[in-house]
C-alpha cells in the first residue's frame, strides 16, 4: 500500500509544471509528485498502467485538450483539478468528474483550496473510515459522530445517491454519507451479497426469496427487495439454489 500521496501533472508548458510542483513542494509536501506530461499521449501511456490520487490537468496541450485524454480513458479515479487560461471549459471540466477548475495565474490560495479538497476527497474514499475494528465490527461514521456496529446485526444496507442506510436487527437505521460502494468489499467478507444496484443484503438475515425475472427476497425485518435480473444467477448461487 503506498505510503504518501501520489500526484501527476498534465501541462505543457514547462514553466507550468515546475510551478504547480514547487506550489506542492512547499505547501503539501506528504505529496508526492510521480509524473509530469507534457501531452495528451506521453499522459495517456501513464495513466493506462497508473491510478495517481491527484491529477493536475492543464486543459489545451500541444496535441489536443485533456478532455480527449479522459475519453480515451476507460476509468479515471484520481481526483481531478483542472487548469486552464479560460474560463469557458469550466461546464465541461464539471462534466468530466472536476475536483476543482483554476484559472491561470494560478493564485496561491485558490491552489491550496482546491488540493485541499482533493485531499478530504480522498480521506472519505479511504477504507480506515469504516473498516471494522475487529472481525465482526463496523465503524459508521454519523453527523452525530461514531458507531461501533456488530456485522452481524446489520440486516440490510441501501443506497441512496452518496449515501447510505444500515437498516439493523433492532430496527434501528444509520444514515452514513458514504456510497454503497464503498462498503461493499468489506461486507462481502461477512455473507453480504449485493443483489441490486440499490441494495446489499446479510444472507444470515434472508428468510424467503421469491421466483420472478430477477425475483425478490424477504427479509427478517419484512423487508421486500427486488433482485436485479443480471444478479440473480449469482445470487442463487450463492445460496445454493440454482434455478
Amino acid at each position: 500500500m503506498r505510503n504518501k500521496i501520489q500526484a501527476c501533472i498534465v501541462d505543457d508548458e514547462q514553466d507550468g509544471r515546475d510551478y504547480i510542483a514547487l506550489l506542492m513542494e512547499n505547501e503539501f509536501p506528504e505529496i508526492n509528485i510521480e509524473f509530469r506530461a507534457s501531452s495528451v499521449e506521453e499522459a495517456y501511456i501513464y495513466l493506462i498502467k497508473n491510478s495517481p490520487d491527484i491529477l493536475f490537468l492543464d486543459v489545451q496541450l500541444g496535441d489536443g485538450t485533456t478532455f480527449d485524454l479522459l475519453s480515451k480513458l476507460n476509468e479515471v479515479h484520481s481526483q481531478i483539478i483542472f487548469i486552464t487560461a479560460y474560463e469557458n471549459f469550466a461546464i465541461q471540466a464539471i462534466k468530466n468528474g472536476a475536483t476543482d477548475y483554476l484559472l491561470k495565474p494560478i493564485k496561491k490560495m485558490d491552489f491550496i483550496i482546491a488540493v485541499n479538497k482533493a485531499l478530504d476527497h480522498i480521506k472519505k474514499m479511504q477504507p480506515s473510515h469504516h473498516t471494522h475494528l475487529k472481525e465482526n465490527r463496523i465503524i459508521l461514521s454519523t453527523l452525530q459522530g461514531f458507531k461501533f456496529i456488530e456485522i452481524s446485526n446489520i440486516i440490510r444496507c441501501e443506497a441512496d445517491s452518496s449515501y447510505t442506510f444500515f437498516y439493523l436487527a433492532d430496527k434501528s437505521k444509520i444514515m452514513v454519507s458514504r456510497t454503497l460502494h464503498e462498503f461493499e468489499p468489506i461486507l462481502m467478507e461477512h455473507h453480504f451479497f449485493r443483489i441490486h444496484h440499490k441494495h446489499l443484503i446479510n444472507i444470515d438475515h434472508l428468510q424467503e426469496y421469491i421466483k420472478g425475472r430477477g425475483g425478490q427476497v424477504v427479509m427478517s425485518d419484512g423487508s421486500v427487495l427486488d433482485v436485479s435480473y443480471r444478479k440473480k444467477n449469482d445470487f442463487l448461487s450463492i445460496i445454493g439454489k440454482p434455478e
